[in-house]
């Protein structure tokens, strides 16, 4: 009995003097888990830029090209100029058309002077002025003509002519009438229908003789000059390539075990071969599994499946370029927490 005792006694001793010397096992003890401290994720990748390609929105001759390759790019800077003579002109042939259609609704608006409704009405007083004349010869001619003392002739060109001034009268009293009443509706209507089609043609000039001009929409630096003063380009083709400046992200990849411990939100650093560190943030976690690619480095190179992770930072001393090995580290004490 006492050497059954004695063996347990025994490897007890043992186990204590090992955790004493080594620290305690890696594996649960006595059904307790090891605490694990706060331990930091390093991951190996490459920094990725985003890059802009700005094009005209016309077709026409490059008339200047205003930046070379390494220039610095901010908003509202000038990139490039086309021809712009023929839009000018547009413009202008636009402008003037819509001057002209507005000063015939404004016409059409205002209705008729005072002025003109008084000349019309003279007009058809001294018409009736005129017939009055006119009947009183009739009348004449007709006594005698009946005592034969007039030609049947001569009355009859008195009665034409009386028969034209009451025509006359008819048509200054409608004349009249319409000055007075004034525009109709749908003239207007369709008036102001042209003036705001006019309208519309002068904007879409102003902004083809605006789109001459190719301005810049975020920071950045020109990595490629495509074109030339002298080519002459589509609409929507690419004239420069820029390397926008923020934000820039370093594409690493992360194993299936380390997944859980990661997510959105996560302070990170990216470090570089020269020794700058950049504060960054874990911006996307892909979804899809994949083998790992070729071009990723680890301490351990071997075929598993990984998750596509892109933390991104600020680049204000551009010291992140396009393709630049990193290391990133991702603070785990965060997560640990969660």
């Amino acid at each position: 009995m006492r050497r059954v005792l004695w063996f347990p006694l025994a490897l007890l001793a043992v186990a204590a003097g090992l955790v004493a010397l080594w620290g305690p096992p890696p594996w649960p003890l006595f059904g307790v888990a090891r605490q694990e401290g706060p331990a930091v994720l390093r991951l190996y990748g490459n920094i990725d830029l985003r890059e802009v390609r700005p094009g005209f929105n016309l077709a026409g001759r490059i008339a200047a090209m205003e930046l070379e390759e390494g220039d610095a790019v901010t908003p509202g800077r000038l990139l490039a100029t086309l021809e712009d003579a023929v839009f000018r002109a547009r413009e202008r042939a636009a402008r003037a058309a819509l001057e002209a259609a507005r000063a015939r609704l404004a016409r059409l608006e205002a209705g008729s002077r005072p002025q003109e409704i008084a000349r019309a009405r003279a007009e058809l007083e001294r018409l009736q002025a005129l017939a009055r004349d006119a009947e009183l010869t009739v009348g004449r001619l007709r006594t005698l003509a009946a005592d034969r003392f007039a030609p049947k002739a001569q009355l009859d060109a008195a009665e034409a002519r009386l028969a034209s001034l009451r025509a006359q009268i008819r048509a200054q009293e409608q004349t009249l009438a319409l000055l007075i009443e004034g525009p109709r509706r749908e003239d207007v209507a369709a008036a102001r229908a042209e003036v705001a089609r006019l309208e519309a043609e002068l904007a879409i000039a102003t902004k083809q003789l605006t789109d001459t001009r190719l301005v810049a929409h975020a920071r950045g630096v020109v990595t490629a000059r495509l074109h030339e003063p002298g080519d002459v380009v589509l609409p929507h083709t690419p004239v420069y390539t820029i390397a926008l400046d923020d934000t820039v992200f370093a594409r690493v990849y992360v194993e299936e075990p380390d997944l859980g411990r990661i997510h959105e939100g996560m302070a990170a650093r990216i470090l570089t071969d020269s020794g700058n560190v950049y504060a960054g943030w874990v911006g996307y976690i892909s979804p899809v599994a994949e083998f790992t690619p070729r071009t990723v480095q680890t301490e351990a190179l071997r075929t598993s499946l990984v998750y596509q992770v892109r933390v991104y930072a600020r680049n204000p001393d551009r010291g992140l370029r396009q393709g630049m090995p990193v290391t990133v580290e991702i603070p785990l004490a965060d997560a640990a927490a969660r």
